[in-house]
């Protein structure tokens, strides 16, 4: 549906739709680094990836970054759709590249649950999901990371 009035969506989905359904991550780490906005990750994570002679990824990947803008003007659930979509897409890259190299991202599902998380709640501490809440939990179907910094 949101193709039809978005068409963007319609890219985004064909990607996703060339994912494999569950990605096996190569013999190399996969480190993600999080944070917020302008706290030195892209300085940080070209830094390791110089080090470790890796290969470098973010969220969301570069084949859908451009309609970041599109999706960031949307209801919030089309917003998280696309950030949601974007971490599999991210995923299939690093499974491909983690077989060739150390794999270094700059955000990740972490990312994409913290934004969840907060337009859920009116910035109150009690009004967190409660500790077991399922957008705490690591979705079973997408590629974990060796290491989170």
């Amino acid at each position: 549906q949101c193709a039809e009035r978005i068409p963007e969506a319609r890219a985004v989905l064909d990607l996703l739709e060339k994912c494999p359904e569950h990605q096996k991550k190569g013999g190399f780490p996969v480190i993600v680094f999080e944070g917020l906005d302008a706290t030195g990750k892209t300085t940080v994570t070209q830094a390791v990836k110089d080090t470790l002679n890796g290969v470098l990824l973010r969220s969301p990947p570069a084949c859908i970054s451009q309609w970041r803008t599109v999706f960031d003007d949307e209801p919030t659930p089309i917003k998280r759709a696309f950030y949601a979509a974007g971490n599999y897409i991210l995923a299939s890259e690093i499974a491909k590249a983690s077989t060739q190299a150390p794999v270094i991202i700059d955000r990740y599902w972490h990312s994409t649950a913290a934004y969840t998380i907060a337009t859920e709640t009116n910035g109150k501490v009690q009004d967190l999901p409660p500790a077991h809440d399922e957008v705490y939990q690591w979705p079973e179907d997408l590629l974990k990371p060796d290491l989170v910094l």
